[in-house]
Formats: structure tokens, sequence, C-alpha cells
């Protein structure tokens, strides 16, 4: 005889078979699912924020859905005080600054500044401050979980906190999570008593900007790994080997040497701020070639461009021809630089790329490899004779090009990347950030194309000068030779190259920071700091020679200044 199955009023009614005939029947529709999980991607640490109120109906909505995190021993410790008033705000918001500059006088000066740069909060702008406490009173041993993990009561308010966040995403709202303050300092602000601490403060607000990827990494902070790399199986092990790299930056004993050299000299260490760091840079990597009269070289590399039919520059195609054939008589800007710098000169015809970008890849794959290499057999020709190679381009175009290089590389939005270029204007811009976008898209619809490799990257979006100039920078560095850098264009070309070989970080200088949009944050991502910000749009490598014609000089200035006794 078969009975009914007692069925609970209370709790989970389903019977075991009802689960084995459908073990994805806990499983939420198909579109929340898919909201769910577009609601994590876009979540981000909002740190700009309209002054408009919150309504609390919506506060206690997000807080309800913070206090539903999973904690250890269902203990729920976590707290949310919730701050409005204007003036407990602008005290937390001044002991925020203060934290910010005492954390930057401990940072290198160009991690500093970039770290200055940055909006690390809202605290005076978001309408609302969310301080998330954990109260740890209670002994860890009578809270069933916290005996062998004592700290998981701190893991349980983080959850928490990340609950609060992805539905004030869902709800539109943005959230800043600050910790830039002592913690005693902020328990004191808001009066919690002994045993209870702090997270940090979440500003809570409408948020004044729509990042579409975290700011530190849009910043050149840092970048998110592939989620292979964080994946073990069974137990922990390397998952994904370091990048090959048949360079190696200068040895550990040739840095401190380069250092302990300039230290004896009859001025103060450092005396000439960043050109002093970057003579340091050049003399680790040249050590042993200790000549009388350092010498440089110009490499122009001229490209062409199919992406001009769109309407992205406002010269004319034959603006290229026309550089070229002065270059050749020694009468482009270029040239007349280098000439005036004491600069040996060369200049380059790297040909045609084959697409627009727009509608088809700029090279083939066995053309970037035949022009990097190419590249490879010019830098390592100028390391051969030289200790700095200044790097210049020509190509009307390639500021579109180097623009949409760099948003691939760096994963950055066309609105962030593309510039005025030479002379462009308002209509212009619009069609170059169409274009851009364009191409983007285009390639990001072929599956696997999250992370680009750099050769791919040069393939689908550059251009032929481009191949050649990140091949430059790898041959001159396997020789020991230093590439100074130019504005957008070639610092894209080298950010390939150290994508494609780390190790050549090292041999690189920032001869300057241009006016395109997308080189300051090239530059950050490659850790340089720009020898000069004059604001220049020459191109053709004049702020690199100029740069160039400094470092000449500096070199000089340490071997002639007298040396101090030991």
């Amino acid at each position: 005889m078969t009975w009914n199955r007692p069925v609970p009023l209370l709790g989970d009614s389903t019977s075991s078979a009802e689960r084995a005939a459908e073990v994805e029947g806990w499983a939420f529709p198909a579109a929340a699912r898919g909201a769910f999980y577009e609601v994590v991607g876009a979540r981000r640490d909002v740190r700009r924020y309209r002054p408009d109120p919150v309504d609390p109906v919506l506060v206690k909505r997000v807080l309800m859905a913070a206090h539903m995190a999973p904690s250890v021993g269902h203990s729920q410790p976590w707290r949310f005080i919730v701050v409005s008033d204007p003036a407990t705000r602008d005290r937390a918001a001044r002991m925020a600054d203060e934290q910010r500059l005492r954390q930057a006088r401990h940072m290198e000066p160009d991690a500093a500044r970039r770290l200055l740069d940055l909006q690390l909060e809202g605290i005076r702008e978001a309408p609302l401050g969310v301080v998330v406490a954990s109260d740890r009173r209670t002994p860890a041993g009578g809270v069933l979980g916290r005996a062998t993990f004592p700290d998981a009561d701190m893991w349980s308010c983080a959850c928490a906190i990340q609950n609060l966040w992805l539905a004030a995403r869902a709800e539109g709202l943005g959230v800043g999570w600050v910790t830039l303050f002592e913690q005693h300092d902020l328990e004191a602000l808001v009066g919690v008593p002994a045993g209870v601490v702090t997270l940090g403060w979440l500003c809570l607000g409408w948020p004044d900007e729509r990042p579409p990827a975290p700011g530190l990494e849009r910043a050149g902070w840092s970048r998110r790994q592939p989620v292979e790399e964080v994946i073990f199986a069974e137990r922990w092990s390397e998952a994904t080997a370091a990048p090959p790299s048949h360079l190696r930056a200068p040895s550990n004993d040739a840095v401190v040497r380069a250092r302990d050299e300039a230290d004896v000299l009859l001025t103060p260490p450092g005396s000439l701020g960043v050109l002093d760091r970057y003579l340091d840079r050049v003399e680790a990597a040249i050590q042993g070639r200790h000549e009388a009269a350092p010498t440089g070289q110009l490499l122009l590399v001229a490209g062409r461009h199919p992406v001009t039919r769109y309407g992205v520059s406002a010269y004319p195609d034959s603006v290229t021809e026309d550089v070229l054939a002065a270059s050749r008589v020694g009468e482009s800007a270029g040239a007349v630089a280098a000439s005036a710098a004491g600069l040996d000169f060369d200049v380059v015809d790297t040909g045609t790329a084959t697409g627009d970008l727009v509608t088809s890849d700029a090279l083939s794959a066995d053309q970037v490899s035949e022009l990097i290499d190419r590249g490879r057999r010019m830098g390592a020709a100028v390391g051969s004779h030289h200790v700095l190679q200044a790097l210049g381009e020509v190509g009307i175009g390639n500021t579109t090009v180097a623009a949409t290089l760099a948003a691939a590389l760096l994963d950055l939005p066309a609105s962030e990347v593309v510039g005025l270029g030479a002379g462009a204007d308002t209509a212009m811009v619009r069609r170059k950030t169409e274009v851009v976008e364009t191409a983007l898209a285009r390639v990001r619809a072929v599956p696997g194309s999250a992370e680009l490799l750099p050769e791919q990257a040069l393939a689908a979006l550059g251009g032929p000068e481009f191949c050649v100039l990140a091949g430059a920078v790898l041959g001159a560095a396997s020789t020991g030779t230093v590439s100074v850098l130019d504005g957008l264009a070639t610092s894209v070309a080298a950010l390939a190259a150290v994508r494609i070989e780390p190790g050549a970080a090292a041999y690189l200088v920032a001869g300057q920071r241009s006016r395109e949009r997308a080189h300051a944050a090239v530059l950050e991502h490659l850790g340089l700091e720009p020898l000069l910000d004059l604001r220049l749009r020459a191109g053709e490598g004049v702020g690199a020679t100029l740069a160039c014609a400094m470092l000449i000089s500096g070199l000089k200035l340490r071997r002639g200044i007298g040396r101090t006794a030991p």
C-alpha cells in the first residue's frame, strides 16, 4: 500500500523524487539570470554624485538587501549608520583628504601624482553616507564558525556591502567604498562603542558619472586579470605562466650602479628632477658603453591609411607624400629638428594598410609579423651605433588609428581616446569617434576577442608604421638602447611592444605628452612620466628629438661634473 507523503506547511515542500527529476528546477528564469549577471558586470565604484535626495523607501530597500547577506553562524554582525548631516560628511571628507595626501607622500613621485589626480571619494557630493560596522562584542568562540575563522564576521559584513552595492546598482544608485580613514577616527566620528569596528564609508546617491569600466582600470592603475588565471583545479598552481620575453630589463646591479655613480657627483642627488630619473634609466641600459659623446638617431616612420576615406583628417592624403619628400632632402620638421639636436636621421616608408578598420582588418597576420621583424632589424641597427633612438611618425589619419589601438589595448571607450588630431573640428571629432566605435564593435564581435594579443590588435586595428615602430622598440632594447617616444602613435606602438615582450618597458623614455586625448592614459599604463609637456602638435618626432637633446645634454653634464670623495 502506498501512503501520501506528509507535506510540511513550513519549509521545503519538495520531495527528493521531485528534486531528482528536475535538478535544475531551483534556477530562476533565463531573463532573471541574465539581469543578475548584467548587474554584477555593471557594478562600479562611483566617485561623482548628483545632490538630489534619495527616497527613504528606496534607501531602506537597498539596506534590506544588505541585511539579507549570508553571515557566519547567522550572527548578522553588520550595523549600518546612515549619515545625511552635511557637517558630519564634511568632517569625513576632510579626514579622507588628509589620508590621501599622507599615502601620496609614501609613493614614488609618478605614482603619487597619479594618485592625486584620481578622485577617490565623493563624500561631500553624495547626499548620504553609510558607515558599515561589525559588532564584534560577542566572543568568537560564542558564534558558530568563528572559533576556527575568527574574522568570518568581517567577511559577513563584506558580503552585506556587496549585496547593498548590487541592489543599489540595480536601482540606478551609485555606491563608492571609501577606506581613506584612520579606523579609530572614523569610529569616533560616528560614535561606535568599543568592540565595534568600521569597514569604511559608503557614499550613496544618484551618480553623476556612468563609467563603462572600473575607474582604476580606466586610469591605467591596474587591469582585470583573465578569469583563467585565478581559477585552480584541486590545488594551488600557476594557472598562467608569465608572458614570455626574450628581453630582460637591466639587472639590479646595473640599476644600482647607475645611481651610485650619480651619487658621487658634485650636485645634490635628483637635482635634475624627472631628467635625473631618466638619466639613471639610460645609464643602467648602456652599462659598458660610456661613449665620450653619446649620440642618438631619429627614426621617422611613414604609413598610409584607407580610414581617411571616412573624413577623419583635416588634411588630404597627399600631405604624407609631401612630408616624405621633404624628409628625404632634410627639410621636414622632423629632419630639421634632428639636425638641430645633432641626431642622425633616417626616414622609412612602410607602405599602405590593406584594410580601413571599419569594414576590414588593417593588415594580415603575416604582414604584421614581417613588419615587426623589419622594425626589429632597424632598431637593432640604430642600437649598434647610438645610445638613444628617437621615434617619430607621419601618416594622415594615423591619430584615428592610434586612438583605436589605444582603446582596444586598454579597453577604453571611443569617447575617451578620440582627440582633435591635426586641426580637426567638432564635426570631424564626432566622425572619428563613430569610426573608432564601429571598428571596435567589429573586432569585439569576433568570438574570443575579449583579450586581443598585441599582434592581433595591430592586424585588426593598426597600420604598417605602428608595426615597424613596435619592432624598432624591441630591436633597440635588445642592444641596450633606449627609445624616446614622441606622441600618441609612437607611444601606442611602444605599448604593443611591451605587451609582446614586457622587458622592453625598461628601455623607454616618454619624450613628451601631446594634446591627443588618449596619450596620458597610454603613458600612465606604461608607467612613464613625460620629460616635456608643451602641448605640441608637430608630430614627426619633434618632441622626441627635443627630449633626446635634453638627455644627451644630461649625460654630458653628468660626465663633466666633478666627483666627490668617497
